[in-house]
């Protein structure tokens, strides 16, 4: 799968940013459907949020707050799966609470199974990584 990352010796604009995530999702053949959008705060920042619908009908909920001028830097973010009975799977965010449990990432976390069930995540997790994790959980279903 191809990562989002800024042009070679240039900074990338917003507006390239919500492009590439446009062409990740709709080249994505497990959704089956989304509703995204997509707003431009400044050359450099932008808040992308929406669901994405996919072919075995479990939902992600999307938030992200970026900044792109140097690197792209997910000043906030919430990846949200739910299954097709609408049941918690997982949640992504970088949500400052939970600091009592010293994760190596904070604030960067993944409720994993459970709400309760709260463990360290990578701090450059975005959308093309959590697309692949809930591609191959749908793909070996």
């Amino acid at each position: 799968m191809r990562r989002l990352r800024p042009c070679e010796g240039s900074a990338l604009r917003i507006e390239a940013y919500f492009q590439e995530l446009r062409g990740r999702i709709e080249a994505d053949p497990l959704v089956a459907s989304f509703n995204v959008a997509y707003d431009r705060r400044s050359t450099h920042e932008g808040f992308v949020y929406g669901e994405l619908h996919f072919v075995d009908g479990s939902v992600l909920h999307v938030r992200e707050y970026v900044d792109v001028e140097t690197s792209v830097e997910r000043l906030m973010y919430v990846y949200q799966y739910l299954d097709v009975a609408g049941a918690f799977v997982f949640r992504y965010d970088n949500t400052g609470h939970h600091k009592k449990l010293k994760l190596a990432t904070y604030p960067h976390h993944k409720h994993d199974g459970r709400e309760e069930n709260i463990v360290a995540a990578v701090p450059t997790l975005g959308l093309t990584s959590v697309l692949e994790e809930i591609e191959q959980s749908i793909q070996l279903e």
